[in-house]
């Protein structure tokens, strides 16, 4: 298994952060993973990663249970995009070089590279579309370019599992398209890590997901194969409202129905 929770909660200052969710991620399949804000998202990746270990029940993430595997190791296998981690980024280092820093999970390039390392950077930039971009300061570009760069950045460790944390936030509607065109791409590789996006907008969920965990108030309402869980019913009931639903080119729209 990818990813396998079994009845995980997580607890602090007795409230439950996640209540029993158990969930499996296995080989082939992309997740999209839907929950408004406060739903427990944010803890679940935390989790995933090793960062915050459950109080009761069990996860294996790539084969390595907790509790039983050095974590800092695990870490290096999954890939983490999230906006928090553009601000940490210094904006001065060429594009280039914000590449070459995810082979050593550093914030600046301060380990020497080769000629090979350098070449798959260049490669990663060209199949995001940003090879032209290579020399440009990383502080000069675009908020959706910035991610297409971080995306870049977690792929140069090529990592197993790549964890894609609310990566349109902050964008406007061009570019996050691009950047959903980009991430709709990426996935369908045949040597893709395994994808796990996470979102609280419906529309932001892309064919390639074929897989869905709803979650709200830290469990997991709904999971499963993304077209079974994505109904008007399942939604209505997940968002305590009636929503209208429908579906276009193998994306979602949702409005409630006031």
């Amino acid at each position: 298994m990818v990813i396998q929770a079994k009845d995980i909660s997580l607890i602090k200052e007795d409230n439950y952060l996640i209540r029993n969710l158990s969930w499996t991620v296995n080989p082939g399949e992309h997740w999209a993973v839907l929950g408004l804000n406060g739903s427990g998202k944010t803890t679940l990746l935390d989790i995933i990663n090793g960062y915050q270990f459950p109080t009761r029940g069990e996860i294996t993430v790539l084969g390595k249970p907790f509790g039983h595997y050095d974590l800092r190791e695990l870490r290096k296998s999954i890939g983490w995009v999230s906006t928090a981690l553009q601000e940490r980024l210094y904006g001065k280092e060429p594009v280039i070089e914000v590449i070459l820093s995810g082979k050593f999970a550093s914030i600046g390039l301060y380990d020497p590279f080769t000629e090979a390392d350098y070449d798959r950077a260049m490669t990663i930039l060209t199949d995001l579309n940003m090879a032209s971009f290579a020399n440009r300061r990383y502080r000069t570009l675009s908020q959706g370019e910035k991610q297409r760069v971080i995306i870049g950045r977690a792929l140069m460790a090529e990592p197993r599992i790549l964890i894609l944390d609310e990566p349109c936030g902050g964008l406007d509607i061009f570019s996050r398209e691009s950047l959903l065109k980009t991430i709709e791409s990426l996935g369908k590789r045949q040597e893709a890590p395994t994808l796990i996006y996470v979102t609280h907008h419906v529309e932001e969920i892309l064919p390639v997901f074929t897989h869905t965990l709803l979650i709200r108030g830290g469990e997991a309402f709904a999971r499963g194969k993304t077209r079974e869980v994505m109904t008007r019913e399942n939604l209505s009931d997940f968002f305590e409202t009636p929503v209208h639903f429908e579906t276009s080119n193998g994306r979602y729209l949702l409005r409630p129905e006031y």
